[in-house]
């Protein structure tokens, strides 16, 4: 399915997929992941790029995977991108926005991590007082932060087609219940730092969704990382429970596409300028809060 032109021909490299976000080149042993500015909301990838997206996704992942080495290895690759692509032009577009990662066998689950109460969760807990089939206690209120968090998987399904949240039997039933508990535990290990780091930095990770994989027999992080993609950003002087939160994350395109009328179904509407410019200012915010020296 081809969702757009890629971000550039890189000569000698084929395209062998692309994402919601990325697209995937063959590298021989590894794989180029080159982040465009496209933005996906609900499943569904938008006809409107977000300026400079690709480069805050890329560089907001390799900040946190430099942190992360001691709980769990990560795919980036050891050989340069100046390996691959031999023109300085070519190169200097493509460094800010692409990862060269070694080869992994992707897990069929999606590993989300909830430290407070929102989204899906939310809506799930409303109707049912439980979030992937775990009892939770009653009388939260939305954005409530939770006695502790949980892990709670999702399906990783296709473009265009909705994840689902599924519990974590049904995650075991998938990909084993040995790896499925390898994964809950590093899920949460990585989460619990990176919410103690953000919150020196102000920042309240509500949730963020994990992706693993297999390199031979061992475990590795890979994909994104903690990015206004994967996860919600709230700011600490902000935070009120009770209601929804002012974020740093694509949440303000899926209030406005909410509000727009869209049924959540191809094809996406394009957003106004107003809402590019606001997302935009608030990806390039949250990367200079968490990772300025």
């Amino acid at each position: 399915m081809v969702l757009s032109m890629p971000v550039a021909e890189i000569p000698g490299l084929k395209l062998v997929k692309q994402g919601k976000v990325r697209d995937i080149y063959d590298a021989g042993e590894d794989l180029l992941l080159v982040a465009s500015d496209r933005i996906s909301a609900f499943d569904v990838i938008l006809p409107t790029l977000i300026p400079g997206k690709g480069r805050i996704l890329t560089q907001l992942s390799r900040f946190w995977f430099s942190r992360f080495g001691h709980i769990l290895p990560n795919h980036l690759s050891p050989r340069p991108l100046t390996e691959l692509v031999r023109d300085p032009a070519l190169q200097a577009e493509l460094e800010p926005r692409t990862m060269r990662v070694c080869k992994a066998r992707p897990l069929a689950v999606e590993a989300v991590v909830r430290g407070y109460i929102s989204g899906s969760g939310w809506k799930e807990y409303q109707s049912s007082g439980t979030i992937c089939g775990m009892d939770l206690p009653q009388g939260l209120r939305e954005s409530e932060k939770l006695p502790e968090p949980i892990f709670t998987p999702s399906t990783k399904a296709e473009v265009g087609v909705h994840d689902e949240n599924i519990s974590f039997q049904e995650a075991a039933n998938i990909i084993g219940r040995e790896q499925a508990e390898k994964v809950r535990d590093a899920s949460l290990r990585i989460y619990s730092e990176a919410a103690d780091y953000a919150r020196t930095r102000g920042i309240i990770i509500a949730d963020t969704k994990f992706e693993f994989g297999m390199i031979g027999d061992e475990m590795v992080l890979i994909d994104e990382v903690l990015t206004p993609d994967s996860s919600r950003f709230w700011p600490m002087d902000q935070y009120e429970p009770g209601r929804g939160q002012p974020a740093y994350d694509k949440q303000y395109v899926r209030d406005w596409l909410l509000s727009s009328g869209w049924d959540k179904n191809p094809p996406g509407p394009n957003l106004p300028p107003d809402v590019v410019k606001n997302t935009a200012n608030k990806y390039n915010e949250i990367l200079e809060i968490l990772t300025a020296s």
